[in-house]
């Protein structure tokens, strides 16, 4: 993926409004996205280890009581949904850092407005913000 470079060079615009974070606000941002990556890395590798022992026991009592298959089958389909769960957040944070990177991290993808830093720091993988997403789901 192609890094686009941010053509804005002051955190103001010639209106004296501001358009985006400071680079020292973008590097709390940065921290904070980067530990919950750590973490969303990890229980990937955990969700991993439980279907591959599920599915090792299921390998090795193949045969035995058909409900007791039909409930490990379900068992894995779980884990495998909280795993695809999982790998989207884990995608979504990757490309926050990516907006980081391109200093367009929280600004609103539809208004182009700043994103209230509060809910910046709720989800920091929004693209939008609270008005411009209640909006949207209002169309």
């Amino acid at each position: 993926m192609p890094i686009i470079r941010s053509t804005v060079e002051s955190n103001e615009n010639q209106h004296g409004e501001t358009v985006r974070y400071s680079d020292t606000e973008l590097e709390e941002f940065r921290q904070i996205i980067d530990k919950r990556l750590e973490k969303a890395q990890k229980v990937i590798v955990e969700l991993r280890t439980q279907i591959m022992e599920l599915t090792e026991n299921v390998s090795d009592e193949h045969g035995g009581d058909w409900i007791d298959d039909s409930s490990i089958n379900n068992e894995v389909e779980m884990l495998y949904d909280m795993m695809s769960r999982q790998q989207r957040y884990l995608n979504d944070l990757e490309h926050a850092l990516i907006r980081i990177r391109n200093r367009t991290y929280g600004i609103c993808s539809i208004t182009g407005n700043l994103i209230d830093k509060r809910r910046l720091l709720a989800v920091p993988t929004t693209t939008k913000s609270l008005s411009a997403k209640i909006t949207q789901q209002s169309s």
